[in-house]
């Protein structure tokens, strides 16, 4: 009875990394006969393989008209992806490795729209310079993405995030979170030197602010209730995604709003936006970072790993946490 053809099962067991291998090792050598005295094997045996390997793909990998071991377009094409996937069983097995040290194999940080690109960046620059006790790079994957207000928490809470550098300190408190404080920023009321309300004598009231459209950052939070700050009813509003977006529409004298002190130093000192004294006294905002703690029914991947335990580290230093809340460039400007 004729054999059937070769089931995804078949092709699957067929691709072994022994298989993979011994298909570089022929591509890399350039003949059978060089590919069996690397592998320790007699031609004929290693001639067999191939063969077994081409039935079990219902292909042709090698052109056997030639001498050389020339690949087909399917030798090819098995050769780049099993190069590939043996590069990616390396890199796994030194992931798990590392795992198994207390080093996570990735560590997600979501930050607000507030803090210091600069010093985030030098606290990820520090962190690649660690090294394991085989002086190897710890191997964590960094992810970092910006999240905005209740965005930061949504991250948090979901397990989409392990840190989360920004909260709010005057959000309610949620088990399972351990939050600690990074510190206070001033938000200012910001206009364009060439806006209406720049040559505003008194402090602007909210009757002068209705009459002007706000620029506005958009919470991020997608399934927690977003938060909305410093509109008024009926209020037109351009709303953007980024704080540094929100900070290039008041120097186009788009809007005027609230933006932190800090962002807009540089700004203010050389004459590009213009502070005004508003009636509506606005206390300096508390923020602080928030990671998710090992409590039950919380969706932790495995207990705080080493990654986050250095950058908890880190932040402990009030030097680090002031640079996260003061030290700002690559802000827009306008000439």
């Amino acid at each position: 009875m004729k054999p059937g053809p070769p089931t995804p099962m078949h092709r699957r067991n067929a691709l072994t990394p022994e298989a993979l291998q011994m298909m570089d090792t022929i591509a890399r050598s350039g003949s059978f006969a060089a590919a069996a005295r690397e592998l320790g094997k007699v031609p004929s045996a290693l001639t067999y393989s191939v063969r077994q390997l081409e039935e079990a793909l219902d292909v042709l990998l090698f052109d056997r008209r030639s001498r050389q071991a020339r690949l087909t377009a399917a030798g090819q094409e098995l050769l780049d992806e099993g190069r590939r996937l043996l590069a990616e069983m390396d890199a796994v097995a030194n992931r798990v490795r590392r795992v198994s040290t207390g080093w996570e194999s990735q560590l997600t940080i979501a930050v607000d729209g507030v803090i210091s690109r600069l010093t985030m960046f030098e606290l990820i620059e520090g962190f690649y310079t660690l090294r394991t006790d085989a002086a190897e790079p710890v191997g964590t994957r960094l992810r970092l993405r910006t999240e905005i207000m209740t965005g930061l928490w949504e991250a948090l809470v979901t397990g989409q995030a392990d840190l989360a550098i920004g909260v709010s300190q005057d959000a309610p408190v949620r088990t399972g979170i351990e939050v600690q404080p990074l510190g206070e920023v001033e938000f200012v009321f910001a206009v364009a030197p060439h806006h209406p309300l720049a040559a505003w004598r008194q402090p602007v009231d909210d009757e002068a602010l209705l009459a002007h459209r706000a620029v506005a950052v958009a919470d991020s939070a997608q399934r927690l209730s977003p938060m909305t700050v410093n509109l008024l009813p009926g209020q037109d509003v351009l709303t953007v995604s980024s704080m540094q977006a929100k900070i290039e529409a008041q120097l186009r004298c788009l809007g005027c709003g609230f933006v932190p002190e800090p962002l807009i130093r540089e700004q203010v000192r050389a004459g590009r936006l213009v502070v005004k004294p508003v009636a509506r006294s606005r206390p300096p905002v508390r923020l602080g970072y928030a990671w998710r703690s090992a409590s039950v029914g919380l969706p932790r991947r495995a207990p705080q790993g080493l990654a986050l335990q250095w950058f908890l580290q880190q932040l402990k230093s009030p030097a680090t946490r002031r640079a996260l809340l003061e030290r700002h460039i690559g802000l827009p400007a306008v000439d």
